[in-house]
This record gives C-alpha cells, structure tokens and sequence, in this order.
C-alpha cells in the first residue's frame, strides 16, 4: 500500500482522544441515569400499567368492526398484495436498466426521503416505496372502518398515524441511506455520539426523554432573542407588563396591548428584529404593550381562568391608560390569549367599560366545536386523569403539553430529532423558532382544568351566558367593537374553518383574514419576507360557512401585517408626542425583557 493511502486512511480514522472522552462520558451518565432510575422506582414503587388515553378500548372496538366486516378487509389486503406486486415488477424492470415510474411516491413536503440514494438506489428505492405502500393501506384500512362514533374513529386514525411514522425507515440505521454512509465514514463514532446524546436528552428531562431541538446555548433573552428595548412597568402574581421604547417622533393615540398565550413565552413576537411583529409594531408609530406571562408553581396552584381574566388582562387595561393616559386602547391577543382577549372584551362589554376600541385576534379559537387533531386529547376519561395529575402537584408541566403539540407534526417535530441528534450524531441546528418552541411554561391546575371542561368539552365560551366570569356572564355577542381576524391555511393547533366560526358571534364589524403557512410562520412573517401571502374577501362578506368565504376571497402578495396595520389605524389615526416607558405615570421595575420570561423552573428548555 502507498504512503499516500495509508496517509489518507489515517486522516479519516477518528480522533483516539475524541472517542475515549465520549466513551468515558457515556459511561458516566448511563450510571448515574440506572442509578437515578432504581432510586425513583423504589420511592415509586410497582404502578399498574394504566390507559389514560383510551386507547386499548379505541383499537378494540376498530378491531372488533373490522372483522365484523370479512369481505371489506379481504378487498384492502388483495389491494395491498396487487400494490407489492406492482412494485415488484417495478424493482425488476430497474434492476434490468428501465426507468418505470414508481408505484408510491412521498408528498412534497415529505423531508424524510430526501437523501439523493433514495431515488438513485435501487435497493433504498424499494424500502421506501414498500414503506409507503404498507402506510397508505394501513392508514385507508382504518379509516374506513365502519361503525365507529366520531371521537374512537379520530383517536384511531392518529394514533395509526403515530405508529406508521415511527416506523419509518428514515428512523433507522441500516434502512436510512444517509445513517448508513454516515456510519462507514465515521467507523460507527455517530452512533456512539448519538447514544451520548440521548443519554444527554434523558439526563436533561431528569428520567424522562426530552429531545433536544436546537442548540440552547446559542440563544440568550435580551441578548439575540427578545431584544426590542422596552421596560418592565407593572407586575403581579401572574404578569409583568413590558412597555416598549418608541422610535418615532409621534405616535398613535390608542396604545396597543398584545395578550401572548400563556403555554409559551412572548417572545415569539419577538425573537430577531427582522422578524419581530413587536419591533415592527413599535417602528409603525405605536405605543406597544406585551403581556409577559409567570411561569407558575405549586404555589399558584389555585389560580383560576378568570383570574388570568382579572389580574392578566383587566390590570394590564388598567396599567396601560394610567401608565400613559389614554382613555381607550387597541388589544390583540395570540392563540389561547386571544381566547382570553374575548372573553376579557365581553366581559368589559358587559360592564360598560369601553377602554378596549378595537380587538384582534391571532389563530384564536372562541368556538371550539372542531378543535382539530387535539380533539384527539380531550374527552371526559383523559381529562379527569390529568385532573388527577396536576391535582398531585397543582399544576401541568410545560413540557407534557409541548409533547402532546410535537405529536400533530411528529415528523418535523420528534423523529427528523431522532435521526439528527441520534442516528447522525449531531447535535440540533441553532434555529431561535425551536429554541422558543422548547420553551414552554406550566399552567395552574385549576385555570386549565377549567379551560379544557367549558372550551374545548362543553364548547360553552360560543354560547351567550355559557361561562360566568367574577360573577358576569360572558355573552360575546355584547362586543361591539370592530374586531381583526387573522388565521393560518396550514394552521394544525387552531384549524382557520374553526377560528373563522368566531366571526359569527361578535356583535360589531369584523374582518376575517386567511394567512398562508401555520400557526407560527404564518404569524410570525414580516413584509421584508414577502412569502406565503394572505386572502382577503373584498367585499366585506362574512357567511356562515368558512369555504363559502374563500369561494370568494382573492389572494394577495405579502405580508398580512400591513393588511392589519392599514385596518387598525383607520379605526383611529390620530397622533401623540412619542411615550418613553421612563416618563409614564407607572416605576419601571426592570429592563425588558424583564424576569418572569426568564423562569424556567421544569428545565423545560433543552
């Protein structure tokens, strides 16, 4: 062999350094984890194996109307066996140098075949289009299954879909062609750095796996997220409020509080400054407001939702005219705190307190009848056990409700980690989205018992009186103002056809706008982006029914921020000298983005 070859053969070796280091780091955690693990389930004792989902009972009855049905299930496994039949042949006519087109090909936004060798390999090739074969069967098998009532057949069909995802060749070494050539080049070093890192996962969820999405110390509050400059202006138990620094000589009259959800942390309209909907809010003349969350325990385990009504929205109302005297303000509120926002509006409406003039809502759910895939997640067994559980500890931990999230896009969001962090042994790109995703906060028992048994079981937030809030009824028909609807097409938390219902139960003007893309890119997307686009029905209609409005409805280019921004000052255009948070009625407390969004007591981000 040449000095030259063996030279090369030395430099692609890995470094002996490097792998006794992984290898003693390894070892570590793998006994401090078995004995953490031993530990735990002494205190714990032997626990019976319990089906909080319902599950076993969902199969059971699928399984049981399957067979009740022989000759429908004798036509989908004929239908399979032609199918593998077809893709023989098609492997054989490969094989001999043709180019036949393939029997199953993956959707477009489907990421997980896009390695070159699942094409060009004919071997690879046939693993995949066996895989999608066996999945379309298996997901139209049990989707048409006849008998079952609504919730079993919607439990089925996802958590069929669970089970084909994970099954995946993608997701494992010796069936995932990029896994493969990874591991002869490295000589098997990136499966001993992704069980190092899962290990790491498991260490870092104390127990649990808690995959690690991005690389957390690439990110810091105040730093590269959430950096627009503002003060801390007001707190309680539950907020602190952040007004921001203007940056026009005038501004407008009205200021404008934002209402974020309360599973996550502000910052998502505000993570970079191109990107922040805060910063290009401040940069359009207004006086903006954001409500910042507490990230609660144990001890605000008696919190209820309407005192997220009361000592969330109401005081911040209040903070924000005396802080800058103004006798009416613009509110937006994001998903869950949109949510809030109405209920706080209808409440204020009932009250005659008119300081809220205009409200918007972002991805917002006020009519829950069709919650989409988390449906899945709530009937009257699951919700009692998760009473059960926060009841133990008063509250529900973020990172189970993030779990239950990541399971909607389990592709995206659990198994690309899986193959990333433990397959290729890489560690997680440094992507400020994810690194805010990770970021999730606890919600007190009370409150979301509260919200999950009159929002999404009784649906009773739609219903004029069907919630009663310190002491008032809550009718959102009284809300007269005119109100801005903005919802996402790709939108898999808060379905657009379902948030669209809510305009149908304000009382005042109301303009309904479909944004491109989901719950988050399709809000967090800035003109300078110019992508995705938004539809508007220029004509003002509102029908009853969502396709009937975008039958209707004309697309247009950009941003819907400028859309919503055009709206919202012709409600109001009229100009104040500039607000400096220092010059308020109200002691600034701490520079924004303040403290509470800097809790993190259940290491939720990783």
């Amino acid at each position: 062999m040449s000095t030259n070859q063996n030279q090369a053969d030395t430099a692609t070796m890995p470094d002996p350094q490097e792998i006794a280091q992984t290898y003693a780091d390894v070892a570590r955690r793998s006994s401090k984890l078995l004995t953490e693990h031993v530990q735990r389930q002494m205190q714990k004792g032997i626990k019976t194996c319990d089906d909080e989902l319902g599950l076993a009972q969902a199969f059971m009855d699928m399984t049981s109307k399957l067979l009740a049905n022989p000759m429908r299930l004798a036509q989908a496994q004929w239908s399979l066996a032609w199918d593998y039949f077809s893709l023989w042949q098609n492997s054989m006519q490969r094989f001999m140098g043709l180019a036949p087109a393939p029997i199953a090909t993956p959707a477009k936004d489907d990421k997980r075949f896009r390695d070159d060798a699942w094409q060009d390999h004919f071997l690879f090739d046939f693993i995949k289009q066996s895989y999608l074969i066996a999945a379309r069967h298996v997901h139209d098998t049990v989707a048409g299954v006849e008998g079952l009532d609504e919730n079993t057949q919607k439990k089925v069909n996802f958590f069929t879909r669970q089970y084909v995802d994970a099954l995946s060749p993608s997701n494992f070494v010796l069936t995932n062609p990029e896994v493969m050539r990874t591991t002869v080049q490295s000589h098997g070093q990136n499966l001993v750095k992704g069980f190092n890192n899962l290990l790491r996962d498991i260490e870092d969820g104390d127990g649990q796996l808690r995959i690690r999405m991005t690389d957390t110390d690439a990110f810091e509050l105040g730093k590269n997220v959430g950096t627009t400059p503002g003060k801390v202006v007001f707190q309680n138990d539950l907020i602190q409020l952040l007004q921001y620094t203007p940056t026009t000589a005038k501004v407008y009259k009205r200021p404008l509080m934002i209402v974020p959800p309360w599973i996550n942390k502000y910052y998502i309209l505000d993570l970079r400054e191109k990107n922040s909907f805060v910063k290009w809010s401040v940069d359009q003349g207004h006086t903006v407001f954001v409500i910042s969350w507490v990230n609660p325990d144990a001890r605000l385990a008696e919190k209820q939702f309407e005192d997220y009504l009361q000592e969330g929205v109401i005081d911040a109302v209040d903070a924000v005219c005396k802080q800058t005297g103004a006798s009416e303000i613009n509110a937006v509120g994001y998903c869950l705190g949109g949510t809030l926002l109405s209920a706080a509006a209808a409440y204020m409406a009932a009250k005659k307190d008119k300081r809220i003039a205009s409200t918007t809502f972002l991805t917002t759910l006020t009519d829950f009848s069709e919650p989409g895939e988390l449906g899945v997640f709530i009937d009257e067994d699951q919700v009692t056990n998760l009473e059960r559980k926060m009841s133990e500890r008063g509250y529900l931990e973020g990172s189970e409700m993030a779990n239950t999230f990541n399971m909607l896009r389990a592709n995206d969001l659990i198994w690309s980690f899986v193959v990333n962090n433990y397959l290729l042994g890489k560690n997680p790109f440094p992507f400020d989205l994810l690194y805010w995703n990770s970021d999730a906060t606890r919600m007190p028992a009370k409150m979301h018992s509260f919200y999950l048994r009159n929002m999404y079981m009784r649906n009773a937030l739609r219903e004029p009186g069907g919630i009663t809030l310190l002491g008032t009824p809550i009718d959102l028909s009284k809300i007269k103002v005119p109100a801005y609807f903005i919802s996402t097409k790709e939108d898999h938390i808060a379905p657009w056809k379902t948030t669209y219902l809510g305009t149908q139960l304000l009382g005042g003007p109301v303009r309904f706008v479909l944004g491109g893309s989901g719950h988050i890119a399709g809000i967090v997307n800035p003109p300078v982006a110019n992508k995705y686009g938004f539809w508007v029905n220029d004509a003002g209609k509102l029908p009853p029914s969502p396709d009937d409005w975008l039958t209707s409805a004309t697309q247009h280019e950009g941003s819907w921020w400028t859309d919503w921004n055009a709206w919202l000052v012709a409600q109001d255009d009229s100009q104040v000298p500039a607000r400096n948070p220092s010059a308020g009625t109200l002691p600034v407390l701490d520079e924004a983005p303040g403290s509470y969004v800097k809790l993190r007591l259940d290491k939720t981000v990783r």
